[in-house]
Protein backbone atom coordinates (compact mmCIF):
# COMPACT_ATOMS: atom_id res chain seq x y z
CA UNK A 1 0.00 0.00 0.00
CA UNK A 2 1.56 3.27 -0.89
CA UNK A 3 1.61 6.11 1.23
CA UNK A 4 -1.47 8.30 -0.33
CA UNK A 5 -3.64 4.65 -0.06
CA UNK A 6 -2.66 4.98 3.34
CA UNK A 7 -3.90 8.57 4.12
CA UNK A 8 -6.44 7.83 2.19
CA UNK A 9 -7.43 4.96 4.11
CA UNK A 10 -6.87 7.00 7.49
CA UNK A 11 -9.46 9.67 6.53
CA UNK A 12 -12.13 7.59 4.91
CA UNK A 13 -11.85 5.73 8.81
CA UNK A 14 -11.90 9.25 10.18
CA UNK A 15 -14.40 10.33 8.61
CA UNK A 16 -16.66 7.44 9.31
CA UNK A 17 -16.08 7.35 13.02
CA UNK A 18 -16.98 11.09 13.18
CA UNK A 19 -20.05 11.12 10.89
CA UNK A 20 -21.36 8.32 13.25
CA UNK A 21 -20.29 10.26 16.46
CA UNK A 22 -21.36 13.92 15.67
CA UNK A 23 -24.59 12.28 13.14
CA UNK A 24 -26.95 12.35 16.34
CA UNK A 25 -26.36 15.25 17.86
CA UNK A 26 -27.06 17.21 14.91
CA UNK A 27 -30.19 15.15 14.13
CA UNK A 28 -31.53 15.59 17.70
CA UNK A 29 -30.18 18.94 18.92
CA UNK A 30 -30.52 18.93 23.14
CA UNK A 31 -33.74 20.14 23.71
CA UNK A 32 -35.91 18.66 20.52
CA UNK A 33 -36.98 15.42 21.42
CA UNK A 34 -36.03 12.37 19.46
CA UNK A 35 -39.00 10.48 17.52
CA UNK A 36 -40.91 7.60 19.23
CA UNK A 37 -39.17 5.36 17.36
CA UNK A 38 -35.90 6.45 18.39
CA UNK A 39 -36.25 6.18 22.00
CA UNK A 40 -37.63 2.83 21.32
CA UNK A 41 -34.81 1.46 20.17
CA UNK A 42 -33.00 3.03 22.72
CA UNK A 43 -34.55 1.00 25.20
CA UNK A 44 -34.65 -1.97 23.29
CA UNK A 45 -31.23 -2.36 21.91
CA UNK A 46 -29.06 -2.81 24.19
CA UNK A 47 -30.35 -5.53 26.01
CA UNK A 48 -30.92 -7.16 22.18
CA UNK A 49 -27.05 -6.46 21.51
CA UNK A 50 -26.00 -8.07 24.99
CA UNK A 51 -28.40 -10.97 23.63
CA UNK A 52 -26.70 -11.73 20.29
CA UNK A 53 -23.16 -10.87 21.95
CA UNK A 54 -23.71 -14.00 24.36
CA UNK A 55 -25.21 -16.32 21.77
CA UNK A 56 -22.49 -15.36 19.14
CA UNK A 57 -19.95 -16.83 21.87
CA UNK A 58 -21.67 -19.66 22.43
CA UNK A 59 -22.10 -20.63 18.80
CA UNK A 60 -19.08 -22.40 18.42
CA UNK A 61 -18.86 -24.19 22.18
CA UNK A 62 -19.69 -27.72 22.17
CA UNK A 63 -21.79 -29.01 25.06
CA UNK A 64 -20.80 -32.55 25.72
CA UNK A 65 -18.51 -33.94 28.72
CA UNK A 66 -16.44 -31.64 30.21
CA UNK A 67 -16.76 -29.25 27.05
CA UNK A 68 -18.30 -26.18 27.76
CA UNK A 69 -18.13 -26.32 31.26
CA UNK A 70 -15.78 -23.42 31.03
CA UNK A 71 -18.44 -21.54 28.90
CA UNK A 72 -20.95 -22.13 31.47
CA UNK A 73 -18.75 -20.75 34.40
CA UNK A 74 -17.73 -17.94 33.22
CA UNK A 75 -21.35 -16.93 32.23
CA UNK A 76 -22.27 -17.57 35.94
CA UNK A 77 -18.86 -15.90 36.90
CA UNK A 78 -19.95 -12.72 34.91
CA UNK A 79 -23.99 -13.03 36.09
CA UNK A 80 -22.83 -13.55 39.87
CA UNK A 81 -20.45 -10.05 39.53
CA UNK A 82 -22.56 -7.93 37.87
CA UNK A 83 -25.59 -8.73 40.51
CA UNK A 84 -22.77 -8.31 43.51
CA UNK A 85 -21.18 -5.25 42.33
CA UNK A 86 -23.43 -3.86 39.48
CA UNK A 87 -20.74 -3.03 37.34
CA UNK A 88 -20.25 -4.33 33.52
CA UNK A 89 -16.58 -3.30 33.06
CA UNK A 90 -15.98 -5.62 36.73
CA UNK A 91 -18.30 -7.68 35.48
CA UNK A 92 -17.03 -8.78 31.90
CA UNK A 93 -13.60 -8.12 33.06
CA UNK A 94 -13.56 -10.69 35.86
CA UNK A 95 -15.76 -13.10 33.45
CA UNK A 96 -13.27 -13.16 30.82
CA UNK A 97 -10.77 -13.21 33.43
CA UNK A 98 -11.79 -16.22 35.37
CA UNK A 99 -13.08 -17.94 31.72
CA UNK A 100 -9.24 -17.56 30.15
CA UNK A 101 -7.83 -18.85 33.58
CA UNK A 102 -10.37 -21.79 33.89
CA UNK A 103 -9.37 -22.58 30.27
CA UNK A 104 -5.63 -21.91 30.18
CA UNK A 105 -5.07 -23.82 34.10
CA UNK A 106 -8.11 -26.27 34.62
CA UNK A 107 -9.80 -27.44 31.13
Amino acid sequence: MTILQQVLTVAAVVLGTMTTRFLPFLLFPEGKQPPAFIRYLGTVLPSAVIGLLVVFCLKDAVFTSWHGLPELLGILAVALLHRWKKNILLSIAGGTIFYMVLVQTVF
